[in-house]
């Protein structure tokens, strides 16, 4: 049971039902206030969640479950962070404290987790999509009445797949289907774009104003109008907006609004008017992230879309001042380095996809603002653009999340990579990345960069390795090239160190060994040092060679290693499965060698939320899997390993 204690009227809320049936139009405000306060008490303490997208849409989460009848009638949340309230008010509110935690409830919309979630989301721009495809579903099995409605904010309309989906769904003129648009002018940082300043100029006339009223009236008797009710819809949307005619028209949608998001009531009726409209609609709702919470709507919205712990009364956040001497993140240390280069070569470009504060891009976006670009929620295009960039002889460092490069890969293979075109892929947040679970672990990256030809593929163990990596990257005539790092910090205090040129496909053996072998690849090579510590002490003898580059990898070491070992194992922070541990076995296969090797990494299924700290050691790789692993390949016990070493 929840230690948290909810409102009067959000005590008596269990399912959407309750809600419904027990509350009028003019209690809403007050069910609004109590899901905005029970969100802002909980994450204030629990921290580890996000924040201010959520505060944002509480007033239309509330309308949306007054008015439609969920879970038959179908919300899809895009991207899905924005959904506390949603989940508060859909039977969660008393495990709610558990979300993002090992075990919990999940951050985001999940189809497993409960039945009013009716699609499971993480990456942007999908629900416009999905909640067509609902639609046309519904309407084959003979139920055109079940609404769908799809949640879809500014910052998720810069993607390419969402402007595919409005565009097939005014073709589906009979389609089921409500999009509305949370305008708040932020993904995480500021929404960018052609579109962005578009949708800014959108304002409700005054005489939009004084007659809606009497127009969401006319509204509700369209049914009555029979063969006339398409141009009394087409009148009455253009008093709404003003008289101005929209890109959503002219793709066959009809549009309504701008409307105040947070008037609880107002959305309510609205909706309620929308229900009985036949065809592709929009609704354009105006809302503020972090709205009802005055530090988030006055401060930083990047800050507070997910602060951590913080006082609610004061509006402090709870920060861990890092020691003098504790590492950086590895984040921070592509953000200085690439500007330390860049002041170097004037080649240098940088580019990344609506995430310039996550990936830290922001510090060359402001002492370079020319060479910097954040081109919005648009991996495709950043990667193409990244290749236009490349083919007049400039150097692209397109930084993007690991998960998110996924959404690129025929651009990376097609537009990149057949062209042989020197682009730099610095792939944040590779390998588990914790709370934000399944849909966000960089898991596929060595899998699905290693098998594409030109491609070089590479991982640092440390900082100074990352700044090593990207000098390596940016000399002339590299073609493309792949950095893979970890979110957080790495090992080193002093990593600003001069940087060198390292030879590609040239790995580095650590520590000497005979019993056994350890290939790491990454971050995850400093887990396998940690490990040594304890095996030496129990007189196992193990060589740890660190590897660098999956491609092209490293066959004089792996000669060595086969010639030299039975038993070898290898390492890496990605799936198992055509993975780093994989390109190994092919060259032991291809070879004719013959050894024992066992993989640790990311099995093949989809691993959870929780600490990263948790699910590697869920995974087996940590150090005291690495332990583990090494002792039961050897067949011997931590006794014996001891008794061998004193009588030796």
């Amino acid at each position: 049971m929840s230690q948290f204690k909810a409102g009067n009227f959000l005590d008596q809320i269990e399912i959407p039902e309750d809600l419904r049936t027990k509350f009028s139009l003019k209690d809403l405000p007050q069910v609004s206030e109590e899901v905005r306060q029970y969100i802002i008490d909980v994450i204030s303490e629990i921290g580890n969640s996000h924040f201010g997208a959520s505060l944002g849409v509480v007033e239309l989460t509330v309308a949306l479950h007054y008015v439609f009848d969920t879970p038959k009638d179908k919300i899809v949340w895009d991207v899905g962070h924005q959904a506390y309230g949603h989940k508060i008010l859909t039977g969660r509110r008393n495990i709610f404290h558990t979300n993002r935690s090992k075990g919990g409830i999940s951050g985001f919309p999940k189809r497993s987790e409960s039945e009013y979630d009716t699609f499971g989301v993480g990456h942007s721009s999908t629900s416009v999509s999905a909640a067509l495809g609902m639609a046309i579903a519904n309407k084959y099995k003979g139920d055109p009445k079940t609404q769908h409605i799809a949640v879809i904010g500014d910052g998720a309309m810069t993607a390419g797949m969402a402007f595919e989906g409005i565009n097939h769904a005014g073709f589906e003129k009979d389609a089921n289907l409500l999009v509305i648009l949370n305008d708040n002018g932020m993904s995480i940082d500021p929404s960018v774009g052609a579109l962005r300043e578009y949708s800014k100029n959108f304002k409700p006339s005054q005489a939009a104003v004084n007659v809606k009223d009497e127009l969401w009236k006319i509204l509700g008797k369209v049914s009555k109008f029979g063969p006339d009710a398409q141009s009394i819809v087409a009148k009455v949307s253009k008093a709404l907006k003003g008289g101005q005619s929209n890109l959503f028209e002219s793709l066959n949608f009809q549009y309504f609004g701008p409307v105040d998001g947070h008037d609880v009531e107002r959305i309510a009726t609205v909706l309620t008017e929308l229900k009985d409209i036949p065809g592709p609609k929009i609704l354009h709702c105006i809302t503020r992230k972090g709205a009802g919470y005055k530090f988030a709507e006055e401060g930083n919205p990047a800050q507070w879309h997910a602060p951590g712990i913080f006082n609610k009364e004061t509006g402090e956040i709870v920060k861990i001042s890092p020691a003098a001497s504790e590492p950086p993140k590895y984040q921070e240390v592509f953000g200085h380095t690439i500007v330390e280069l860049a002041e170097k070569n004037d080649k240098i470009m940088g580019i990344t996809p609506a995430m310039p504060s996550g990936c830290s891009l922001n510090i060359m976006m402001k002492a370079m603002p020319d060479r910097a670009f954040d081109v919005g929620i648009a991996e495709q295009h950043a990667v193409t653009f990244s290749a236009g960039l490349a083919t007049q002889g400039l150097i692209p460092f397109c930084n993007i999340y690991s998960s998110f490069m996924q959404r690129a890969f025929d651009q990376v293979l097609h537009d990149v990579a057949i062209q042989n075109l020197d682009v730099v892929f610095c792939l944040d947040r590779a390998g588990l990345v914790g709370a934000d679970g399944a849909t966000h672990h960089g898991a596929y990256d060595l899998s699905y960069m290693r098998c594409i030809p030109n491609m070089v593929v590479s991982a640092p163990m440390n900082e100074e390795e990352l700044r090593n990596l990207m000098f390596t990257a940016q000399l002339p005539k590299q073609g493309p090239f792949t950095i893979r790092y970890p979110r957080g910090r790495g090992n080193l205090s002093e990593w600003k160190t001069p940087m060198k040129e390292i030879t590609i496909g040239k790995g580095r053996r650590i520590t000497n060994g005979n019993d056994l072998a350890i290939l790491s690849m990454g971050h995850p090579g400093n887990f396998v040092q940690s490990a040594l510590e304890e095996l030496e002490s129990l007189g196992a003898s193990v060589a740890h060679y660190d590897m660098r580059f999956v491609k092209p990898i490293d066959e004089l070491i792996l000669h060595e290693v086969f010639t030299k070992f039975k038993y070898v194992i290898t390492i890496e922070d990605g799936c198992i499965m055509g993975g780093f541990g994989s390109a190994v076995i092919e060259f032991m296969a291809d070879q004719k060698y013959q050894a024992d090797i066992t993989r640790l990494g990311i099995p093949d299924k989809y691993i959870h939320h929780g600490t990263q700290k948790e699910l590697w050691a869920d995974c087996g790789f940590d150090s005291k899997g690495i332990v583990n692993t090494v002792i039961k390949t050897l067949s011997i016990s931590k006794h014996a390993i001891k008794l061998k070493k004193n009588i030796s």
